[in-house]
């Protein structure tokens, strides 16, 4: 079992919901990302989504949009930041999913970035443009080097797309609460509970619901009926607002323990 199944596996035996913070990695820098993830991990966080920097990030909106040219600005590269994960998992057990779109781990080589993640310690991988019609190689690869693949269903996927995301999936299935671009909301989608319902009559997978999400009180609205909280945009905002400040890291801890307090 990958560590991201043996947590939530963990959490359904206390009865307990997931809280999982994407970070745009190497924004503001590499360094204070590590700094960042292994603060994350001291303030409860159940899994990390680590962002790749990707040059034409189509399903973000301005936030990480901007986390992603400050990090690319800098010299991040996938290599770099595999490299810099490996030497965080001999600090941390915190399940990490490396969250990129297909282009990068293309580029890198899909067999070896495999291999790589593996090795760097990450446990799963989420490919936000990866349609599943063609998900079959690359979740092949993925599966041999025994790293967990995780879709995205919309609120717009049909219940045949639905069965297959299901089919590809292992560690637990993204939800999108709304279409459109990630960002902060001030409300979630009522199209949350159904999709929920329609992706467990397909899967007994947990399902995390993300995009939006930037309060205690959506994280205590999404967690009473999914089986986990994602939040993005709101932790990146965060990042970006005291990039300068030195005491960032934990700045981002006082705000996540802030929203896991609708946990």
């Amino acid at each position: 079992m990958t560590r991201i199944q043996q947590k939530f596996g963990q959490l359904k035996r206390q009865g307990k919901k997931a809280f999982i913070p994407y970070i745009t990695l190497g924004d503001p820098s590499l360094e204070a990302s590590c700094e960042i993830i292994l603060e994350l991990s001291r303030a409860g966080t159940d899994v990390i989504e680590l962002g790749i920097p990707f040059s034409d990030p189509l399903a973000d909106g301005p936030v990480i949009q901007r986390a992603t040219e400050r990090a690319l600005q800098r010299g991040f590269t996938l290599r770099s930041g595999l490299r810099a994960v490996g030497e965080l998992r001999k600090q941390t057990e915190v399940p990490f999913l490396l969250f990129s779109y297909y282009n990068p781990l293309f580029a890198y080589g899909l067999e070896q970035l495999a291999q790589d993640a593996k090795a760097s310690g990450i446990d799963g991988v989420l490919i936000t443009d990866l349609s599943v019609e063609e998900a079959a190689g690359p979740v092949s690869l993925l599966r041999q080097a025994a790293l967990d693949s995780v879709f995205l269903a919309a609120p717009t996927s049909t219940d045949e797309r639905i069965e297959k995301i299901a089919r590809f999936s292992s560690g637990f299935i993204y939800a999108v609460s709304r279409t459109g671009v990630t960002g902060a909301q001030k409300s979630i989608s009522e199209e949350v509970r159904p999709l929920v319902d329609r992706i467990r009559r397909h899967s007994d997978l947990p399902v995390a619901v993300g995009f939006g999400i930037s309060e205690p009180a959506h994280v205590a609205d999404i967690c009473s009926h999914a089986d986990g909280a994602v939040v993005g945009s709101a932790l990146v905002r965060c990042i970006e607002e005291n990039r300068t400040n030195p005491r960032l890291a934990e700045k981002v801890g006082e705000f996540t323990r802030w929203l896991r307090g609708g946990i």
